[in-house]
């Protein structure tokens, strides 16, 4: 069900919806662009929308030029630092934070103050994660390195940093539920858990046999300890059972038909997925062991789909359905949607 979309100043690739209570209607919106030549530039932005399905509001309210940006993420509810940060991995190096500071409830708007950076490599940053408590951003970086920040009192400190992979690094995550652990993924087809109690870090377990193609994005379940998602150009999301620390137990896959290039868990409904599937639009999916099967599919963008992001509250009895409000986005097209899946998923 279509709610509202629009065409962003550049080629769109994260979208992330505020996960804190008092901003849940903020929608975070980046881009990255490049201008080929002798010394290239890579240029970017954030868009900050209003989005409120309800009351059949969408609007743009703040815009942020930055370098370009291939990620977006905001800090965790419930770690240390209770207010709206937003931190970006960038094409030079950098990776900011910008604290989110909210207009008057009348006006529902608000701007990003960046309030540090830092430059963590020569090599670009692509993609962070940030642990539970808030306190530190795990970046991977185009040089196969991992690094990890300490984030406290407006303050970035680079705390570790590890060649991790051969080839670009894609995704890191911490695990949730152990927050010393991070997992990394990457064009070199190998998936890795690192422990963060050594220094230098100590590979948990390397696995360079199941993915045939890059791994691109993983996401542990948060309603289950046991259970973490990984995705890859090979077009199959996997759920591999972590139940062994030495390397994943089992492991099963659902062919989407396109890259696997991001992944997000429902904010209510356990074990039920948001897949960015680049070549093939963007698919829910049902990840329950042994069951995992695609519930629906979404195909109204017409370049490579990046970006997904559930929102973080339930839709009224306007829409007939007790369900979540996504947001979408394509890169070659600048095109951001805003939709209702058409299954009643939501319990």
């Amino acid at each position: 069900m279509e709610v509202a979309h629009c065409y962003l100043e550049g080629n769109a690739d994260a979208v992330e919806f505020c996960p804190h209570d008092s901003c849940s209607h903020v929608l975070a919106a980046a881009t990255y662009n490049l201008e080929e030549g002798d010394k290239p530039i890579r240029s970017g932005s954030i868009s900050l929308f209003e989005v409120d399905a309800d009351e059949d509001r969408f609007r743009l309210f703040h815009r942020v030029e930055t370098a370009g940006i291939f990620d977006v993420k905001w800090n965790p509810v419930g770690g240390d630092i209770d207010k709206p940060m937003l931190a970006q991995a960038d094409a030079d190096g950098f990776l900011k934070i910008h604290q989110f500071e909210c207009f008057s409830d009348e006006e529902k708007g608000g701007v990003l103050k960046e309030i540090c950076g830092e430059k963590i490599s020569s090599s670009m940053c692509l993609c962070l994660d940030w642990n539970p408590s808030g306190t530190s951003i795990s970046v991977g970086l185009s040089d196969g390195s991992v690094s990890v920040v300490s984030f406290s009192e407006s303050k970035l400190d680079t705390i570790q940093q590890w060649k991790a992979h051969d080839f670009e690094l894609w995704a890191t995550s911490f695990d949730m539920h152990q927050p010393q652990l991070v997992y990394t993924g990457s064009d070199d087809c190998k998936f890795c858990c690192w422990d963060l109690r050594d220094s230098p870090s100590n590979r948990v377990f390397l696995n360079s046999k199941v993915h045939t193609m890059g791994v691109c994005c993983i996401a542990k379940n948060p309603s289950n300890p046991n259970i973490l998602l990984t995705g890859s150009y090979d077009e199959c999301l996997r759920v591999w059972d972590m139940r062994s620390m030495s390397k994943p137990v089992n492991e099963t896959s659902v062919q989407l038909g396109g890259g696997v290039w991001r992944i997000k868990y429902h904010p209510y409904v356990p074990d039920l997925v948001l897949a960015a599937c680049m070549h093939n639009g963007f698919a829910v999916v049902d990840t329950k062991e042994e069951t995992s099967k695609v519930v629906e599919t979404y195909d109204k963008h017409g370049s490579l789909a990046y970006g997904a992001d559930w929102q973080k509250r339930k839709l009224s009895d306007k829409y007939k359905m007790n369900s979540t409000v996504v947001a979408t986005c394509s890169f070659y097209d600048r095109l951001l949607r805003i939709w209702v899946p058409e299954n009643n998923i939501v319990t």
